[in-house]
């Protein structure tokens, strides 16, 4: 029969228990277990105090100690053993639970529980005094706390693998939350304080592709906790304090910046991460196969929205806690102001934050915008336009204004705070005078009802607010400058291939070293650039969901600012609001620029409700009087330009020109107003800006042509219009059209004479290497100019022909149709006069010059002012051209059509109107005979020709004709003789010359008359007597 198994008391239990835990024994070779200590000190203690060598839960803090401060050399280091003591005690914790005897389970349970919240205690104390006890780890690393490696075991290693994985080392579960659930802030601040710089210091130098997602979900971990929010935003390194303060010491040294400075994006050598993304993902890309290349696209995109979510739930968490969301804001603030200087064209990347944390923070903004991005827009009142005034936290105030200059905005602020202060002054005056002041209200200074701050007030503002313009704030100096700075790579790269093949032209032609040298700089710097493109196409291009945000993000941006102004209904006030002016110029240049941007990636709008784009950009593209700025004005038919069905290819900007009332309304004369307005932009290069933006202007303009609604009011302004918007319009398409094809043509007979000093290969090869690299660089840059000009001048010619069609009342003006007659003169004698051969260029198409093409347009526009011309005011117009027209450009013209096969109807037209030029030409040489010498008060002091309507200039009080003086203001708003302002409605009318006139015309065709009635008299009587003589 087997021996009954003595049964233990709970006093042994807990004794074996608590050895077992803490690995300790109080008599001397007790234990096998090398790592179990012998407390001599304690066990000697204990017995002279009269008690039994047995540990107990009243010994177990004395032991603890002992243990941790006996020094014994061989045993585990204190944090380590600590840490293992808890597990000890979670695995002994376990066991217990089988227990049959509840009493003594329950008991056994409390001494567990105990052991370990002893153990984690002096954790805490170990950490935060890390020499109160000896410790003789020989591995054992001072930078780096030790509690680092559990905190990475407990969040788990990196996702899929991608950065490497996390260190052996692990805790018992339930360790770290009660390390941190249970502990006083005081005691925990310093353990923390070296956590966090252990964290920030492990993404330091990390690329997208190393192991960021560790650490950033270790930093979420420590957040949860209560201590943990406090101690980060307490950290002295949470917004660094120092005299050389800037954007990059910021983004390199706080606790959250080099989280934010993962990226895949290129930075500073000096600030370089690793692995590096570009070498590593995109070198040699063009013998790469497109799979290789997707797979890397897709990696970075969905790591990169990884560290977003995380750095966004970082913010969050910080953001829901009253306690710290202040510092939150204060954070971003700092990293927003010190990178003001980001804005600017040159970006030095020494005192400025990289471009990888500014799209980082755009996209986790863009997260916490995401409550107030419905589709509805609900929440868009609670945006409060005072912040750009009287916030404090950002530095709004120096930025440009929409329309408001800066003296206006800081007039408005000081005179508003001086009536709140005044206000508030008069409400402190009547609660001292009555007892009712708890009732009296603080007054509303502003329409808005918005409550005008004192100046010595510190605002509080709602949290959309905050963010709403903060937001606004890292757009413009995070994503949209990445948009800007790729643009310009694109550019770099092909100004770079283009002198690349160049040089490999030269080195063919003549070798030599230096070229071989230059070659392959430029092949390497191609490779580079090309890496860095590859780069931002993965994190920003191809990943649609920043761009979805951002534009849901810019489409409140617009229904705010329209909100502004009273809502999308037209016509606009005609006094711009002061909160509109004021807001600065870069929420809507930014929008602008991301439409354009997502414009030209395949897909990006798709799913994208653009109406309410397409209503802001009608209302204010024509509207000087609230966005000032014409280039900006000019930016958004850049946009509609993108979205014309015909090249957008995108179901989703079909209905924008044709189903929208707006557009219907006024998408037209907008257009018009603007081709108008961009004649004087106020800036050095006005006179060429101009030339671009009317040809955005005419592409759009050809396309609304063709859809019959807009033609439609295209020809009711024209009607209403006919001397004012349209006219001018029509004036300064003639303008461009002259100077566009004359400047062309003059190009290329400098392009031939260029061509035919290469084309003399021993005289070339004679000229020294620099002169022919000179000439060569003259050569392509005249080829660049005509084709443009050429490619502009076509353009405009077209729309003349193809409106004139069904427009011609304002051609045949008094004040237009001389200068469109001249126009046609000149465009029919270089084509078909007898300079026309010296223009023979090899390939014309590739300069863009068809002038077979230029000349069916020009006979169409002379046909068409033919067939308009009800006064048969227009041949006599072409002949006064003293400068171009010649009877005989009519048939040579003729002669050409008919040899490339045009019209025969057109043709005869063109003959007929040829056949009328020389009637009136006929016709004005008689008259001219008739005036004979005219006095010089009746003449024109500019043109020096007849006046039939003279008027007065107020200003300078000289007399001319009123066509004349009309086609100088369409041009320019001033008197020719001051530069007065003078405006059409101003000019007098000479009746009393005008008079003088009429009777001297009058006068001197009945001297005429009766002349030639004389001569005529005289004649018949010769003829009679001849007759009667030789019939005798």
């Amino acid at each position: 029969m087997a021996t009954q198994k003595p049964t233990r008391t709970p006093a042994e239990i807990e004794d074996i228990i608590l050895r077992k835990i803490f690995l300790v024994s109080l008599i001397d070779s007790m234990e096998n277990d090398p790592r179990v200590v012998y407390l001599e000190m304690s066990a000697a203690e204990i017995m002279s105090e009269g008690k039994e060598l047995k540990l107990s839960r009243d010994l177990m803090e004395r032991i603890v100690i002992d243990r941790l401060s006996g020094g014994f050399v061989a045993a585990e280091p204190p944090f380590q053993y600590l840490v293992n003591c808890y597990r000890r005690a979670c695995e002994e914790g376990k066991k217990i639970s089988s227990m049959k005897d509840k009493t003594v389970r329950s008991e056994i349970e409390i001494v567990v529980k105990q052991a370990k919240k002893l153990a984690v205690s002096y954790c805490r104390i170990h950490l935060g005094n890390p020499d109160m006890f000896p410790n003789h780890d020989t591995n054992k690393s001072s930078n780096v706390s030790p509690l680092l490696p559990l905190v990475f075991a407990e969040v788990g290693g990196s996702l899929d693998g991608i950065g490497g994985s996390s260190s052996g080392a692990s805790s018992a579960p339930g360790f770290l939350e009660e390390f941190f659930r249970d502990a006083d802030y005081d005691s925990i601040e310093p353990v923390m304080k070296q956590l966090y710089e252990d964290l920030r210091g492990s993404v330091l130098k990390v690329s997208a592709l190393g192991n960021f997602q560790q650490p950033l979900r270790a930093l979420l971990m420590l957040l949860n906790y209560p201590v943990g929010a406090k101690a980060l935003v307490s950290h002295p390194w949470w917004i660094p304090k120092s005299l050389y303060l800037n954007g990059r010491v910021i983004e390199m040294t706080s606790i959250l910046g080099p989280f934010f400075h993962v990226s895949a994006l290129p930075d500073h050598a000096i600030f370089k991460t690793e692995p590096d993304i570009g070498q590593q993902c995109f070198s040699d890309s063009s013998t790469r196969r497109p799979s290789d290349l997707i797979s890397a696209f897709t990696t970075i995109k969905t790591v990169m929205n990884n560290l977003y979510d995380g750095l966004a739930e970082v913010l969050k968490c910080l953001l829901k806690n009253t306690n710290t969301r202040e510092n939150v804001l204060e954070y971003l603030a700092e990293v927003i102001n010190r990178n003001s200087s980001r804005g600017h064209l040159q970006v030095d990347p020494l005192s400025c934050a990289s471009s990888g944390m500014f799209v980082n923070l755009s996209a986790v903004l863009l997260r916490l915008c995401e409550p107030f991005l419905d589709a509805n827009l609900i929440k868009r009142d609670k945006i409060d336009p005072n912040y750009v005034f009287y916030g404090n936290r950002l530095e709004m105030r120096g930025l440009t204004a929409l329309h408001a200059s800066s003296d206006e905005v800081s007039e408005w602020f000081d005179s508003n705070t001086a009536k709140a202060d005044n206000g508030q002054n008069r409400l402190l005056e009547s609660q001292e005078a009555t007892s009712s002041s708890s009732n009296a209200s603080k007054p509303s200074l502003l329409q808005n009802s918005n409550p005008v701050p004192r100046s010595s007030e510190k605002v509080k503002y709602t949290f959309i607010s905050e963010c709403f313009f903060m937001t606004a704030r890292v757009l413009n100096l995070g994503l949209l400058k990445a948009f800007s700075d790729f643009k310009h790579l694109v550019q770099d790269i092909s100004r770079s291939e283009e002198t690349l093949s160049s040089f490999q032209a030269m080195q063919r032609q003549t070798p030599s070293p230096q070229l071989q040298q230059d070659i392959t700089r430029l092949e390497k710097e191609i490779e580079l650039y090309s890496q860095e493109k590859l780069c931002y196409e993965a994190q920003i291009l191809r990943d649609g969901g920043i761009l979805q945000r951002a534009l849901s993000y810019y489409r409140l941006m617009v229904v705010w600012l329209v909100s502004l102004v009273g809502g999308f209904k037209m016509p606009l006030p005609p006094t711009c609001p002061k909160e509109f002016a004021s807001m600065p110029e870069h929420f809507v240049e930014d929008t602008m620029e991301l439409l354009i941007f997502a414009s030209r990636i395949p897909r990006a709008l798709d799913g994208v409700v653009l109406d309410d784009f397409m209503n802001f950009i009608i209302m204010f593209m024509a509207s000087p009087e609230y966005i000032r700025n014409p280039y900006l004005r000019a930016k958004m038919v850049e946009v509609l330009n993108c979205w014309m069905p015909p090249r957008s290819g995108s179901k989703t900007t079909g209905t924008l020109f044709d189903g929208h009332q707006l557009s219907l309304e006024y998408l037209v004369k907008n257009l018009l107003k603007l081709y108008v307005d961009i004649e004087f932009t106020g800036s050095h290069t006005q006179f060429y800006d101009k030339f671009n933006i009317r040809h955005n202007i005419a592409e759009l303009l050809e396309y609304l042509w063709q859809v019959p609604s807009h033609r439609n009011i295209w020809k009711k302004i024209a009607k209403e219009e006919e001397k004012g918007i349209y006219l001018n319009f029509l004036n300064f398409l003639i303008n461009d059209s002259i100077f566009l094809l004359d400047e062309s043509l003059n190009k290329i007979l400098e392009l031939k004479e260029i061509e035919a000093e290469m084309s003399n290969t021993v005289e070339w090869e004679r000229r020294p290497a620099q002169e022919r690299q000179e000439r060569t660089r003259v050569f392509n840059s005249q080829e660049n100019i005509i084709r443009i000009d050429m490619k502009l001048a076509m353009e405009d010619v077209s729309m003349l022909a193809f409106t004139s069609e069904q427009i011609t009342v304002p051609f045949l003006l008094p004040e237009m149709v001389e200068r469109v007659a001249s126009m046609l003169n000149y465009f029919l004698l270089q084509l078909v006069g007898p300079q026309r051969k010296s223009l023979t260029l090899k390939d014309p198409e590739k300069y863009e010059f068809r002038p077979k093409v230029l000349l069916k347009q020009i006979v169409t526009i002379y046909v068409n002012l033919a067939k308009g011309d009800k006064d048969n005011i227009f041949p006599a117009a072409i002949t006064r051209d003293g400068r171009s027209y010649n009877e005989q450009l009519f048939g040579s013209a003729a002669d050409v059509l008919r040899r490339i096969g045009e019209d025969g109807r057109m043709i005869q037209e063109f003959v007929l109107l040829g056949e009328k030029t020389k009637i009136a030409a006929s016709d004005a040489m008689d008259a001219e005979a008739v005036l004979g010498d005219i006095p010089d008060e009746f003449l024109d002091p500019i043109q020096y020709t007849l006046m039939r309507d003279p008027v007065i200039l107020p200003s300078s009080k000289v007399v001319l004709d009123r066509p004349v003086i009309q086609r100088h203001l369409l041009s320019d708003s001033t008197d020719p003789f001051n530069r007065s302002h003078l405006t059409a409605d101003m000019l007098i009318p000479d009746v009393e010359l005008k008079a003088k006139i009429e009777e001297f015309i009058k006068s001197q065709e009945l001297k005429k008359r009766g002349e030639s009635l004389g001569a005529q008299t005289a004649k018949a009587t010769i003829q009679t007597t001849d007759t009667t003589t030789l019939i005798d």
